[in-house]
């Protein structure tokens, strides 16, 4: 038996059950439905699973059932011949017929139509099934994985999912969890794509501050995993070299932080300056300061959803100075261009 082999990230207690499952499992052939939000990692368990089994020379081929057209996915599923429809000019291998000896990997298997089911079903029971417009019935030896962030036990109670097909993926369930009921793993998840990017991309980012890390814990990651990869990798870009400050997250991502820290009255505590070392060829303190308050502006804009009289209250500034400042940079229409007087209404939104 190889070494047990991992794309996936993590040190919770959550994340190592799943490893100790991936490792079982993979020296089976039973099929396995994974489950679990949009963003979690189902693909990368899939993954483990076939890099760690005795397929892993093989193919693991890899369809998106929820991104092809439900009129061709049957004919990417199990292949057509010649004329078996308009555009259908040559034979042509399904995606059963390429994972021969290895894995397929059927993602969001939760919208394949319920007239496919039937021959999904035939497929996971005998291994054989017939291409579109052929009578010739070819035998695959093929691991079924599946995954779906659908509820499939509340599809088949509303008849939306086949039960006997649910029965027949549900061999070994696995439930990756959100990464929000892992923050354990955040930090070493964000450093690890720090890492990564600035590899991939030959920057010099340093690693992440541990106030810039507890910000990134407090935050709930709807997007899961996904959503915090791609802040890493749009922050690697943009910073360059350096490092990561409070600054430069998103609002959404160290607003609970921010409010849970202790708050001065009058001049902001230290924690919440960006720091800034002084180049030695000067800047533009100008343009610098500006920048630093339209950043403000739109913070206050964004966690009252557009309110201009609360976003003042935040600010603590006239509602008007704050108009005015908007008005500038082009975010509110001057009167004379709508024909109407500006914000009529003083709770609306921007």
């Amino acid at each position: 038996m190889l070494a047990f082999r991992s794309p996936l990230v993590g040190e919770s207690p959550a994340i190592q059950t799943i490893f100790k499952t991936i490792e079982k499992v993979s020296q089976t052939d039973s099929t396995v439905l994974i489950t679990g939000e949009s963003g979690t990692g189902k693909e990368l368990v899939a993954r483990a699973i076939h890099q760690n089994s005795q397929r892993a020379t093989r193919p693991m081929v890899i369809v998106n059932c929820g991104a092809i057209p439900s009129e061709l996915l049957e004919a990417e599923l199990f292949g057509h011949v010649k004329g078996a429809f308009t555009g259908a000019t040559q034979n042509r291998q399904g995606r059963f017929e390429l994972a021969h000896g290895g894995t397929i990997f059927l993602d969001e298997v939760g919208e394949i139509p319920l007239h496919l089911q039937v021959k999904l079903l035939r497929v996971l029971q005998t291994r054989q099934f017939e291409p579109v417009g052929s009578s010739k019935t070819i035998e695959v030896d093929v691991r079924i994985i599946a995954a779906t962030n659908r509820d499939l036990e509340h599809a088949v109670q509303v008849r939306e999912f086949r039960e006997d097909l649910y029965y027949r993926l549900n061999v070994i369930p696995l439930k990756v969890p959100a990464l929000r009921e892992r923050k354990s793993d955040i930090a070493v998840l964000a450093s690890h794509f720090v890492q990564q990017f600035n590899e991939v991309t030959a920057h010099s980012v340093e690693p992440l501050t541990a106030q810039v890390l507890e910000a990134l814990v407090a935050y709930d990651w709807p997007g899961n995993v996904r959503e915090l990869e791609n802040l890493m990798e749009r922050l690697v870009i943009m910073k360059g070299k350096g490092s990561v400050e409070l600054g430069d997250l998103p609002y959404k991502v160290f607003q609970k932080y921010a409010e849970a820290r202790p708050q001065g009255t009058g001049a902001m505590a230290e924690w919440e300056f960006p720091r800034m070392v002084l180049p030695t060829s000067g800047i533009d303190l100008k343009s610098i300061v500006a920048a630093f308050e339209n950043h403000l502006v739109d913070q206050a804009l964004a966690r009252t959803s557009g309110n201009k009289n609360r976003a003042s209250e935040l600010l603590q500034m006239n509602r008007t100075t704050l108009v005015e400042k908007l008005r500038k940079r082009g975010m509110i229409i001057p009167i004379s261009n709508r024909g109407e007087a500006e914000d009529a209404n003083p709770d609306q939104s921007l």
